[in-house]
């Protein structure tokens, strides 16, 4: 008979695809292009991302914040937030972070957890869903992260050294929304699928490099690196 839980706590219920790493079955280890790989989340991450689904859950019954079922979220949401994590290396604290679209968080929070020393706006035009994202920050004690219900088009410049964004908006969309908040040079990072490509694109000033990955049952996506040249 398994264990109900792994070494990490995750549960069938939260995590039922559960993923034989070094040491048995945990939540921390997925499949990779080359085998098996460390999903590295360290476990003070973890388990403040395991009390947002928690919140999530909690909030969804009479919200309705998302049609995601309880079983899929950890990998939607968490895992697939958690590709962003390495491409926050660069930034120095106190640097700003924009999360467009956010919904309830969305990678905003996974983001928050990471790298609390980076200042992390969510941004999206649904006060409900802005309202979750504010308790979640009070119960997470998340100082830095800053729900803002509003329309990336209504706001002034933000002037942000790193943009992301998950499934929300074609490149040419997420490029308009950059190009009033971003700092010169600085990239917008969207999790996208496959079908990227068929979604409209920006001008010609813009470069569009995607970096392929995949996630354990939810199959193959693109972090898209959308970037607008700068003159020499």
């Amino acid at each position: 008979m398994h264990s109900k839980t792994c070494r990490h706590g995750a549960s069938r219920e939260t995590l039922p695809l559960w993923n034989k790493g070094p040491g048995g079955f945990c939540c921390r280890f997925f499949p990779g292009y080359d085998g098996w790989m460390p999903l590295l989340l360290p476990d003070a991450a973890l388990d403040a991302c395991h009390r947002f689904l928690d919140l999530l859950d909690l909030w969804n019954r009479t919200h309705a914040l998302t049609a995601l079922p309880r079983e899929a979220r950890f990998e939607e949401l968490v895992q697939d937030s958690w590709f962003l994590v390495p491409h926050l290396a660069a930034l120095p604290a106190g640097s700003r972070v924009v999360d467009f679209g956010s919904g309830m968080g969305i990678p905003a929070v996974v983001l928050a957890i990471a790298r609390p020393d980076l200042e992390i706006i969510a941004l999206d035009k649904s006060r409900k869903k802005m309202a979750f994202v504010r308790q979640v920050a009070l119960e997470l004690k998340l100082v830095a992260l800053h729900p803002v219900p509003a329309r990336a088009e209504d706001l002034p410049a933000l002037e942000a050294s790193l943009g992301v964004a998950k499934a929300v908006g074609s490149p040419r969309l997420l490029a308009s929304w950059w190009a009033r908040h971003g700092r010169s040079g600085a990239p917008l990072l969207a999790l996208k699928s496959q079908t990227w490509a068929e979604e409209p694109g920006p001008d010609a000033s813009w470069t569009l490099t995607p970096h392929p990955y995949r996630l354990p049952t939810r199959g193959d996506r693109v972090l898209l690196e959308i970037r607008q040249q700068t003159s020499p």
